[in-house]
């Protein structure tokens, strides 16, 4: 085997590996920032095969906080479950129904579906600068994760993500008030919301169930390639 071959050979398996075992909640740190980094460098190859002169150099670090996943600057921040606060897991816990599920749905949102949603906040920040947390900002930003996601036929996976997103969201009271939108409400109440797991969950989950239901959708490439048009 030439070692071009094998180089290559082996960056497929890494990526392979962390992408069949992401969408579950991860015990060891090592693996999780492992894994984490294997599935921002393909995401990176893809949008430079889109468009090989875009700077796209993001990082993916371990730092649970509150927000659990977010991207800052230059670096996707994950989260591991060990070290997520008592009270967000008692949200998991509420809605899910019972600690394992809980601990499942975590896993498929948090070590699973939203790190190519930060990297599409990541895509947005290299192409806009600075832009203003608002519904549409986490809209695209869901749009690019589900479609790049797509691309990688993780539809069975995706598939949970819906019907557990359905069961969440179904339990979860509207926080906008009567004569508002939902985008007016989140652009005016955007930090606000970010801390009350409840509220922001309206959000997400609502925007996951739209997308993952809409008949319109282009495919990863088409839509980054019009994005790239815009700018």
């Amino acid at each position: 085997m030439k070692k071009t071959t094998l180089i290559l050979f082996l960056a497929i398996t890494s990526i392979s590996f962390g992408q069949k075992k992401w969408f579950s909640t991860y015990q060891d740190s090592i693996a999780l920032v492992k894994d984490a980094k294997a599935i921002t460098e393909k995401f990176t190859s893809d949008l430079k095969k889109i468009d090989p002169t875009i700077k796209f150099d993001i990082k993916t670090i371990l730092n649970t906080t509150p927000y659990l996943i977010f991207f800052y600057k230059d670096a996707a921040n994950i989260p591991l479950w060990e070290q997520v606060i008592p009270e967000q897991k008692q949200f998991f816990y509420q809605l899910a129904g019972n600690e394992t599920e809980g601990k499942k749905i975590f896993g498929l949102f948090f070590n699973g579906f939203y790190l190519p949603h930060e990297l599409g906040h990541a895509f947005d920040y290299i192409l806009h600068g600075d832009v203003k947390n608002s519904y549409e900002s986490e809209y695209l930003a869901n749009t690019i994760g589900f479609l790049w996601w797509k691309k990688q036929h993780r539809n069975q996976e995706l598939k949970k993500c819906y019907e557990y997103a359905k069961k969440m969201w179904a339990q979860l009271p509207n926080p906008v008030p009567e004569g508002s939108t939902v985008e007016k409400y989140f652009a005016e109440n955007y930090e606000q919301a970010t801390q009350d797991p409840f509220v922001y969950g309206y959000l997400q989950f609502k925007q996951f169930i739209d997308l993952y239901e809409s008949k319109n959708l282009p495919d990863f490439d088409t839509f980054i390639k019009n994005e790239l048009n815009k700018k």
